[in-house]
């Protein structure tokens, strides 16, 4: 009886592995569609925001509202400081708390409405010229719609996934929100498998990557297949190993320091009363700076823009001092209860610390591009600041269309950057 009674049971769990491939393949095609239309109107909503505030629609050639007077960014700022300051009072004093994606990966639930309005009031925020990232929000709701059709199957009587493959679809989602706003799906992709799960196997790359992929498709119907920044066309030569030898150290260390800074801002960010009044101090701080740099303004797409178009000198040399503001105020307005993200700041600070290099580099070899130096130090102070090289590496080549000579020196210099901000974060 037991020899007949095994191979019928063996039988049944082949039947459920399957069952449940099917579903992880459903749900990967389904989550991706859902979260594709989440990045969509995301990126509308934002778009909306800043014609309203600062009349002007952010394209690769004008990242910043220049065309915008100074009066009128200094009250757009900070006014969207007032109006963030309230609601997020309110969902962290008079409602459920929101939970974070990492807390959602170890199976704590987000809760929807909380977290749609945490995810808009983020958008919002960087719409009105607030200094935070906007690919958070879009990673939250990637990882809060994942649930909620996780949710949705269980009621239909589908049969359920593992507890692995449930992280999986909401860590995939997560980088399929990014991917959907950046037009960039292998980022989304490495940012769920190197980040998020730290593990690479061919299901969670399979996973992640055709979920980035199909809201990178939807993302793209509103935005294009469009570069995020606009760089040269020239190719990176043997000169290159020069600069990576001498930028990347220096942005290793820059990136290491970032991180410990933001780390700072978010363990002791401001979640009661005082945020009604230390936001919009930093929002009023933001406008005042954007009264002469308007490239303070937003997630840093603007800063990193211009200094990757500049060559003189003297003006890289000022925006050194741009970028330091852009740390200060980042920061302390993460402290003071802004909630966004650090990479795209983390791009705008490298770059200027790249092309100021290159700069120094160029007195000695005229040949050295400076858009290329700039670049160099965008992608390895990101690896450093993020602690991904991988996701650093791709993301820069996704969102600025490099050349695929630009692989080397770039692959190079994170591996440099990386190893030296370890030695300083593991101190």
């Amino acid at each position: 009886m037991n020899n007949t009674f095994k191979p019928k049971s063996k039988t049944v769990q082949n039947v459920t592995k399957n069952q449940q491939l099917v579903v992880l393949m459903g749900s990967t095609i389904i989550i991706g569609i859902i979260v594709g239309l989440s990045s969509l109107f995301l990126g509308i909503f934002l778009e909306y925001v800043e014609h309203l505030f600062l009349d002007y629609r952010e394209t690769a050639s004008q990242p910043a509202p220049i065309g915008s007077s100074s009066f009128r960014r200094l009250l757009s700022v900070f006014i969207g400081s007032i109006l963030a300051a309230i609601i997020w009072w309110l969902l962290r004093t008079k409602a459920t708390a929101t939970v974070s994606v990492k807390k959602a990966l170890i199976g704590k639930k987000m809760p929807l409405w909380q977290t749609a309005i945490h995810v808009m009031t983020q958008i919002f925020y960087v719409g009105t010229g607030g200094s935070v990232g906007r690919e958070l929000a879009p990673r939250e709701a990637g990882a809060m719609l994942a649930q909620k059709v996780e949710s949705l199957s269980n009621a239909m009587h589908i049969p359920q996934l593992s507890a692995d493959d449930r992280k999986l679809l909401i860590a995939a989602a997560a980088g399929a929100g990014f991917a959907g706003i950046y037009i960039a799906p292998i980022t989304g992709m490495f940012f769920s498998v190197e980040i998020l799960l730290k593990k690479m196997t061919l299901r969670t790359i399979t996973v992640s990557l055709t979920m980035s992929t199909i809201a990178m498709f939807i993302g793209a119907i509103t935005k294009g297949f469009n570069p995020y920044y606009l760089v040269g066309d020239a190719k990176f030569s043997i000169l290159s190993m020069v600069m990576v030898v001498v930028i990347a150290p220096f942005c290793g260390v820059a990136g290491a320091w970032f991180r410990k800074l933001c780390q700072w801002a978010e363990k002791g960010q401001e979640r009661g009363n005082n945020i009604l009044w230390q936001l919009p101090i930093m929002g009023l701080m933001t406008g005042l700076v954007a009264t002469f740099f308007p490239q303070i303004m937003g997630n840093g797409r603007s800063l990193a823009q211009l200094v990757i178009n500049s060559t003189g000198i003297w003006t890289i040399s000022l925006l050194i001092i741009g970028a330091l503001l852009k740390i200060v105020v980042t920061v302390l307005t993460i402290r003071s209860g802004a909630s966004g993200g650090t990479l795209t700041p983390a791009i705008a600070i490298g770059s200027v610390l790249g092309a100021f290099l290159g700069m120094i580099l160029f007195l000695f070899v005229p040949s050295i591009s400076i858009w290329e130096a700039a670049i160099l130090g965008a992608c390895t102070l990101l690896a450093a600041s993020q602690q991904a090289p991988l996701m650093a590496l791709f993301m820069i080549f996704e969102i600025c269309h490099l050349d695929y000579a630009m692989l080397l020196p770039l692959s190079f210099g994170v591996l440099i950057s990386t190893i030296v901000s370890k030695r300083i974060l593991t101190k």
